[in-house]
């Protein structure tokens, strides 16, 4: 395992990288956001420690950087903010894991070992495709900057759709994932809550059936253009 530790700390981030490469653990150090940046860009890590209180580029940006870019390093917020509300915020800008100060080094170590075994997928926390972006923390769906209110039931289809980009997912994919155990396989469940999500995203539909394979999002299809003859 690799870990980079952003922490503007010298003693406390000396002292991480310590306690780090006591458990075979290789890890780098940096004081900024810039310089965090800059490492992640040339070097491939596996958990990234990140003080969301960086001077620079702050770490809420940096963790908003690596969101984006899709960068193959998992996300361990390591900071002095433990207020609720500052660690729903803190899962909302991307971190896989959140650990206030003062803590434990066995706590750490337990934690970036546990993150280290997690496959990365480079799935972007909030989705944004065909015009549509789904926040599954805020549990909200926007079509072009317009707020959809949707079901829970809609909203779980939906998100399964834009997790394909594009892809057909089948109606018993769709079903094995956005119902539970319990669902009759031959219901018409699906049919349903396909239509009324295609109401509720409106026109022109987003939503397009493939005939005897499944649905996918999409763009509108393009007007016919008119035979010239």
């Amino acid at each position: 395992m690799r870990v980079l530790i952003a922490e503007d700390e010298p003693y406390l981030a000396d002292a991480i990288r310590d306690g780090l490469r006591l458990e075979s653990i290789a890890s780098d150090v940096v004081h900024d956001g810039d310089s965090a940046l800059e490492n992640l860009a040339v070097t491939s890590y596996d958990v990234l420690v990140l003080d969301r209180d960086l001077p620079g580029t702050s770490g809420d940006d940096v963790a908003r950087r690596v969101v984006a870019e899709g960068l193959p390093c998992r996300i361990l917020m390591l900071t002095a903010a433990d207020r609720l509300e500052e660690k729903v915020r803190g899962f909302e800008l991307g971190a896989d894991d959140y650990l206030t100060k003062p803590f434990q080094m066995r706590e750490l170590v337990v934690r970036l070992r546990a993150l280290g075994r997690r496959p990365v997928d480079g799935t972007p926390p909030v989705v944004e495709f065909a015009g549509l972006t789904l926040d599954p923390f805020r549990r909200e769906v926007y079509r072009n900057g317009r707020y959809v209110g949707l079901t829970r039931k809609q909203f779980a289809v939906l998100e399964v759709l834009l997790g394909a980009r594009g892809g057909v997912v089948s109606a018993e994919s769709l079903l094995e994932r956005a119902w539970d155990e319990n669902a009759d396989p031959f219901t018409n469940a699906v049919r349903i809550t396909i239509s009324s999500l295609r109401k509720r995203l409106g026109d022109p539909w987003l939503i397009h059936t493939v005939p005897g394979a499944g649905y996918r999002v999409g763009p509108p299809a393009p007007d016919p253009v008119p035979d010239p003859r």
